[in-house]
């Protein structure tokens, strides 16, 4: 970075911290990093850190104790097939021998980075996007795009219900001539609540001149900018974000194999998982020992490396046995392993051929994977066939440490925990669909927004909510979360509520 070398220095002090980083650049990866081992530093990456040593130092400290750090991607590449972290057939020799650091990342690609600016004499980006990744990790990358996370941002924003629900959440609800109404949600307030999961789409608005110890500066004004969402629309036009799981700047494997990750948004109440793994047996195991397992090694050895599963173990991690047999080949498909989409729009359902859900229209035409009556929309679903292939997956995961009486008694208590939510939500939407009928809310045949009136947001809560919260504890055990925390008993509160209601507004039932 010859612009380090031969810009205007602000001060001999800066300058003087970051050649003393430098030297001890070294011993402080072999600290930091835990193997005592570090790759050597690219010129370009060395003149990244003669400033961000100071300048953003918990970025540099972060990296530090990276993998990046400590092994270079030729090195990684050398590994066992089994052991082995990158994907790449043939990596660009200048990637080869030298550590991963700042320029290895945020110079890639530099032609395909609409956020590309002239940085000290190199072009620089600051969203790093998983076609950058794919650099060194294209198979990973290539699964994930056939992943819903992906296909997040579009699979809300490009499907006309999904946005309806979306501004019945998120418009602000104003009195005008004493009726309740609402305006459009903001930008803003959805890239702060829905967009924050689903991801944004960052682009760019400009540049702006900023005042920095190295003296003026350019630096690029994104929109949607910062955003972690699993379905980002990155400005090389790349969709995903590898950070969502990977944290930067470590990108480590034990955060993105433990369930505190995956809980950014996988809490609830609609997608309660991480609160229903909590109360399991098995989160009561991680929650207990899960300080003596090893969430660094690859592959991951159950019984040995850890003795419950975690999300990771579950949905996406290679998972060996003892002996060295492979139990689950490693999958950034995150679905590979799961024959039912549990998530309920409005029931369940077996999962979407296509990550790209908003092509599915049911037999009325709407765009959801089941009608309003729960017929599926077979076409845009998978197979029988190919749910019991993702079954039998999964399934051999439960038999590395349970019996097959076990397993096959916990598959049949969860199938009819499926047909048992999926009647509640049907006579839920019964309900609601006599209020369509009968002119008390505004539904599909009044082109209203069937998901603002009081009926119809009891409607959503049996299916987004308490059929969910049920669903979800049979698969993983969660107990109370399938009987009074927003099990059940919500589940037969509620439909009892909507039928007050409608009795409310008919003169009794029947009428």
């Amino acid at each position: 970075m010859a612009g380090f070398f031969g810009g205007n220095r602000r001060t001999m002090s800066f300058a003087a911290w970051g050649w003393f980083f430098l030297g001890m650049l070294p011993t402080l990866l072999a600290l930091g990093g835990g193997t005592g081992v570090c790759a050597e530093l690219s010129a370009d990456s060395r003149a990244c850190m003669e400033c961000h040593a100071t300048v953003t130092p918990g970025i540099v400290a972060d990296w530090e104790k990276s993998a990046h750090a400590r092994v270079s991607p030729a090195d990684a590449a050398g590994k066992g097939a089994l052991e082995r972290r990158v994907s790449f057939e043939k990596l660009p020799d200048k990637l080869g021998g030298s550590s991963v650091g700042c320029a290895e990342c945020h110079t890639l690609n530099p032609d395909d980075h609409k956020d590309g600016i002239e940085h000290q004499g190199y072009p620089v980006h600051p969203v790093v996007s998983p076609a950058d990744c794919a650099v060194c990790h294209p198979v990973e990358r290539n699964q994930y795009n056939e992943n819903l996370m992906a296909h997040a941002y579009a699979d809300l924003t490009a499907n006309s219900l999904y946005r309806d629900l979306k501004d019945s959440i998120n418009g602000v609800q104003v009195m005008e001539k004493g009726k309740l109404a609402a305006r459009p949600s903001e930008r803003t307030t959805d890239e702060d609540s829905c967009l924050a999961c689903h991801g944004t789409v960052v682009e760019v608005a400009g540049t702006v001149s900023r005042s920095t110890e190295m003296g003026d500066m350019e630096f690029p004004v994104l929109t949607g900018w910062p955003n972690q969402g699993v379905g980002r629309i990155n400005p090389d036009g790349s969709k995903g974000c590898c950070s969502s799981c990977h944290t930067r700047h470590q990108f480590s494997i034990e955060t993105a194999r433990k369930p505190a990750t995956c809980s950014q948004c996988h809490k609830g109440p609609d997608v309660p998982a991480y609160k229903v793994y909590s109360v399991s047996k098995h989160g009561n195991v991680y929650a207990s020992v899960e300080k003596e397992w090893n969430f660094h090694n690859v592959p991951w050895t159950v019984g040995k490396d850890f003795t419950a599963p975690t999300c990771a173990a579950c949905h996406m991690s290679l998972v060996v046995s003892t002996d060295g047999q492979v139990i689950s080949q490693r999958s950034h498909g995150a679905a590979d392993r799961l024959p039912w989409r549990i998530f309920g729009l409005i029931y369940s359902h077996a999962h979407p051929k296509s990550p790209d859900t908003s092509i599915i229209r049911n037999a009325e035409g709407l765009p959801l994977p089941t009608s309003l009556d729960g017929k599926p929309a077979a076409g845009f679903l998978i197979d029988a066939a190919e749910q019991d292939k993702r079954k039998a997956r999964m399934e051999k995961l439960c038999l590395s440490c349970h019996s097959r009486g076990w397993v096959d008694g916990h598959w049949a208590r969860f199938v009819d925990t499926l047909r048992v939510t999926d009647a509640m939500t049907l006579t839920a939407t019964r309900m609601v669909m006599t209020a369509w009928e009968k002119g008390l809310a505004k539904g599909l045949a009044q082109k209203g927004n069937v998901f603002d009136e009081a009926i119809e947001k009891k409607w959503v809560e049996q299916w987004l909510f308490y059929a969910n919260s049920t669903r979800f504890s049979a698969a993983m055990s969660g107990a109370d979360y399938g009987v009074f925390a927003d099990g059940r008993w919500s589940m037969s509160k509620n439909v009892r509520d909507m039928q007050d209601w409608l009795d409310s507004r008919t003169g009794g039932a029947g009428k």
